[in-house]
């Protein structure tokens, strides 16, 4: 007999269902397997093969023909080890159908039966719920991942021949329950900062509408110990942020044994020789730093020193919040809402503009070190703020400085605010706006629009500059609890605009 099995294979971060369908013919025996599977796919005839004779079943001494459908979408993954184990057992009447009625099947198996984990269950789990099934079934070890959607009823095994029994209403098989991992918050906290009082105001309108920051200073003015602050005053998750961060952690293969959703917001730091497919994707369409940023924070340290053809790949997700990735094996749409945080020396030695230090690069030196940074990508880059050293006085008070908790509290008051009045489109937080949005949201003062529209012709600035001035006015707005944006807002916000322009 034939029969049909449900599963999935990942597209991105997407899961996309597929059925496994498993059929006995009377010709000389042999495992086939049709319908675009790749490589891991293939290999899973010998796995299955050796999983059931070490589970105690009878490999058919027939041609095994398995078809994964639709037989035009690629196949990857060893998730369908265990769909397609299933199907034999079923299609040799080893183990009763009924189970299989509105139930999918997805993972790895080992040469003894056992099941290994296996990358993106969660997309699994809710592809599987909006296909309308009611149970999944998936390795223990990863069954916390898929429990935490709802209306799906997920089952964890640890052999083969669990699955085969609880097929045979001759043994249990347990329901996985959510939990998510155990993690504090941030240790991190901005008290630890002494002095810095603009990257401090700056740091805090960036959390407050998800902006992006360039911070600029000399080695050790303290750039890298606010940028790694920046999570500890940043809005908690909500579940449906968590579940798109899971998601791509899960595709990605970052989530540990048993773990539920993540529960923090990510701080993705990549070194500057990352490549760019470490950045946004690789060949396998496996999702790069931007992504795994996604609903947190990306610190590019010393962005000056990446690769110029790798920066210029963030400028489309900077603007859009999602990622378009293409390659040879296929096209696929990564989520990229990110915060994006960069540090940079003003020059190659570092100690231009330095209180006590003099700079030793020539100005020519100065000018191309300079230009690894285009004027498209600082664009797109919100907050421009010098960081100063600290100076020994400061260091040596004992007071701490403002804790991360009162700084998040104003952060959390100010997206609420944002929430509230975004409540008629998709955005939450004010960097999200976009075309007349912003001007509705913004809602400025004649005397704003006056300023705004001065400074901007004195300085030569783009249209994309206005809009995201205006931005992070509506923000510092937002911040002081202010309705419209109004002169005091505008000036802090070209500050913020000009404030490197003016140190150079």
């Amino acid at each position: 007999m034939s029969c049909t099995v449900s599963s999935g294979t990942l597209v991105g971060v997407d899961a996309h269902p597929v059925h496994v369908e498993v059929d006995l013919l009377r010709r000389l025996p042999a495992v086939v397997i049709v319908g675009l599977p790749g490589g891991a796919v293939r290999e899973s005839a010998d796995r299955v093969r050796s999983a059931l004779q070490q589970a105690d079943f009878e490999f058919p001494r027939k041609r095994v023909v398995v078809n994964l459908a639709p037989a035009d979408l690629k196949k990857s993954g060893t998730g369908f080890d265990l769909p397609i184990a299933v199907g034999i057992l079923v299609a040799s009447e080893q183990v009763p159908i009924t189970r299989l009625n509105d139930t999918a099947f997805f993972g790895e198996l080992s040469l003894d039966g056992q099941l290994r984990r296996v990358r993106g269950v969660l997309p699994m789990a809710l592809m599987a719920r909006e296909q309308g099934l009611k149970r999944l079934v998936v390795p223990q070890e990863c069954a916390p991942e898929a429990a935490v959607v709802s209306d799906l009823e997920v089952r964890g095994a640890r052999t083969l021949g669990e699955v085969a029994a609880w097929m045979r209403d001759a043994g249990p098989l347990p329901l996985a329950e959510a939990h998510p991992k155990a993690t504090a918050r941030q240790r991190l906290d901005l008290s630890e900062v002494r002095g810095q009082h603009q990257a401090r105001r700056a740091l805090e309108v960036a959390a407050a509408g998800g902006h992006n920051l360039l911070m600029m200073g000399s080695p050790g003015c303290g750039k890298s110990m606010l940028a790694a602050r920046l999570p500890s005053i940043l809005p908690d998750l909500s579940f449906e942020e968590a579940i798109d961060i899971t998601r791509v952690h899960s595709v990605a293969g970052l989530l540990d044994a048993g773990q539920g959703l993540v529960t923090q917001r990510p701080f993705r730091a990549p070194h500057h020789s990352v490549t760019a497919a470490g950045m946004i994707g690789n060949a396998a369409l496996r999702p790069g730093e931007v992504s795994l940023a996604h609903h947190g924070v990306l610190f590019l340290d010393e962005i000056a020193e990446f690769q110029r053809s790798v920066l210029e790949l963030l400028r489309g997700p900077l603007e859009d919040r999602r990622l378009h990735l293409t390659r040879a094996s296929g096209s696929v749409e990564f989520p990229a809402d990110i915060s994006l945080v960069a540090a940079a020396n003003p020059c190659p030695c570092g100690y231009l503009g330095h209180p006590t230090r003099s700079c030793s690069c020539s100005p020519g030196h100065i000018e191309r070190y300079r230009q690894r940074l285009s004027g498209p990508l600082l664009d797109r880059i919100d907050l421009h703020v010098w960081v100063d050293p600290v100076s020994p006085e400061e260091l040596a008070r004992t007071a701490p400085g403002e804790s991360s908790s009162a700084v998040r509290a104003r952060v959390e008051a100010a997206r609420a605010r944002q929430r509230a009045r975004h409540s008629n489109h998709k955005a939450q937080c004010n960097a999200q706006l976009q075309g007349d949005q912003v001007r509705q949201a913004a809602q400025p003062t004649s005397g704003a629009l006056r300023i705004l529209e001065r400074t901007l012709a004195k300085l030569g600035l783009s249209a994309r500059a206005w809009s995201r001035i205006l931005k992070v006015a509506r923000t510092v707005a937002d911040l002081d609890g202010d309705e419209r944006v109004d002169e005091p807002h505008v000036l802090e916000a070209l500050t913020w605009r000009d404030h490197v322009r003016g140190r150079q």
